[in-house]
């Protein structure tokens, strides 16, 4: 068992200033944002902040019907705050590995429940894989981010990237499906075997399959997810 003095402490925990821009990494789980405008985060994600900062829920109609409609069924996870103001923002979500993306003129897809804060640069929309509703109850949706600007997402563990080629497809459990390259239109395949009827029968039976040129980034633990209205667990 580790001890420290209540000096030892303070000096080994303190945030630090480590001059990385406006999203830093105080530790692989803890994102600080040094914000000076506007940021789009998690709603739910502040676990604390310094400065004249205000926290506002997305409006309602702030992006149009269209959204709206999309939100009516893609639950908490896609859910977003917008911070204003001057001070920093400390983000986490459920002690996940956070890895920060700078995207040029780019597009990627993540996973609605794995985006933890963008810029408001990028312009960005929520996307539902609708061949998914009939399969499985959650994981239902993306938000496609597009331009230049940061992007943090989270992941359980580490993550790992697959690189897809047109004559090396990869297939991958959705809920182990973390984020993609906008050049790549997942579809979803069912592989019906005594696995849909012994143990979970989860990803094992209904895959992601992503061909094309790009890449695909997975992490090492399946994650649930949960629509709004649905029971939660616990």
């Amino acid at each position: 068992m580790t001890r420290y003095s209540i000096e030892e402490f303070v000096s080994r925990t303190s945030q630090q200033e480590l001059g990385q821009g406006v999203f830093e990494l105080e530790n692989e789980r803890m994102l600080e944002i040094n914000l000076n405008g506007s940021i789009w985060t998690k709603t739910g994600s502040m676990v604390a902040y310094r400065g004249a900062v205000k926290f506002t829920r997305e409006g309602v109609l702030e992006h149009g019907v269209a959204r709206l409609l999309k939100k009516a069924v893609t639950g908490e996870g896609a859910r977003l705050t917008k911070a204003d103001g001057q001070g920093r923002i400390y983000l986490a979500d459920a002690g996940k590995k956070i890895s920060i993306l700078h995207l040029t003129e780019d597009v990627l897809f993540v996973n609605g429940n794995d985006l933890l804060a963008f810029e408001p640069v990028l312009g960005w929309d929520i996307k539902l894989m609708r061949k998914m509703v009939a399969m499985v109850a959650g994981g239902l949706f993306n938000v496609r981010l597009e331009g230049t600007g940061l992007v943090a997402i989270t992941t359980h563990y580490d993550p790992l990237t697959l690189i897809v080629t047109p004559d090396s497809p990869v297939r991958t459990d959705p809920n182990a499906t973390v984020a993609w390259s906008g050049g790549l239109s997942p579809t979803f395949k069912t592989d019906i075997s005594l696995k849909t009827f012994f143990g979970r029968g989860s990803g094992e039976s209904i895959q992601m399959e992503f061909a094309g040129q790009g890449f695909v980034v997975i992490q090492p633990y399946e994650e649930v997810h949960y629509q709004a209205g649905a029971p939660t667990p616990g």
